[in-house]
């Protein structure tokens, strides 16, 4: 569950490549909200610049609010599992927020979030792979399960132009790194990356005259 919990909260949670949406299957979601969420409560928000160590400082605000309070059909709100309150105290700061039953057309799904954790719950893997592919950005994603053979044939239909089988996203300078749809194109890093930094001289010789 850690490398699950570092995966958002690296850097704050401001980060490209930070974990936004959590789309979990029903057999396992209970498990994992519960664990997520004891895990994320314990961290600490406060200034790093304290003697006293914290694991979150100052971090966005702004989509908790706008997805606690609007759904698609709007009867429907994601439940808040963890946070969504700004603590008493000077700062600017916002605790870890979990958000549990995120649908599409909601903004914490919809929208490239860098506040809450945004946890989609899909019936079986086909509906999970669905459901991921269902948003404008795609630069990377990360696949957990036990199952290597599953995980082959999962990650041709996932549409990101990264992905990672049991580990968080990260970029390595050694293997080509971008994304898909509205996160870009063309890649950096790895032999492919270099390429985008050079030109390539096209020399065509005809028949001798």
């Amino acid at each position: 569950m850690m490398a699950r919990l570092v995966s958002r909260y690296i850097n704050v949670g401001q980060s490209c490549v930070n974990a936004k949406r959590f789309i979990v299957e029903d057999a396992v979601a209970d498990e994992f909200v519960a664990a997520f969420t004891a895990a994320a409560a314990a961290l600490k928000v406060g200034d790093p610049t304290d003697p006293e160590p914290s694991d979150r400082w100052p971090a966005p605000t702004s989509a908790t609010p706008c997805t606690t309070r609007s759904g698609a059909p709007s009867t429907q709100v994601p439940s808040l599992a963890l946070g969504g309150e700004v603590p008493d105290g000077p700062g600017c700061y916002y605790p870890p927020t979990v958000l549990d039953h995120v649908r599409p057309g909601m903004a914490a799904f919809d929208e490239e979030t860098f506040g809450p954790v945004a946890v989609t719950r899909a019936a079986d893997a086909d509906e999970a792979i669905a459901l991921a592919n269902r948003t404008e950005h795609s630069l990377g994603a990360a696949l957990w399960t036990s199952d290597l053979a599953r995980a082959r044939r999962l990650t041709r239909v996932l549409d990101a132009g990264t992905v990672f089988v049991n580990g968080m996203v990260a970029s390595d300078p050694r293997p080509p790194f971008g994304g898909i749809k509205k996160s870009g194109y063309g890649r950096e890093l790895g032999a492919e990356g270099i390429r985008e930094f050079v030109n390539t001289k096209t020399v065509w010789i005809g028949p001798a005259l």
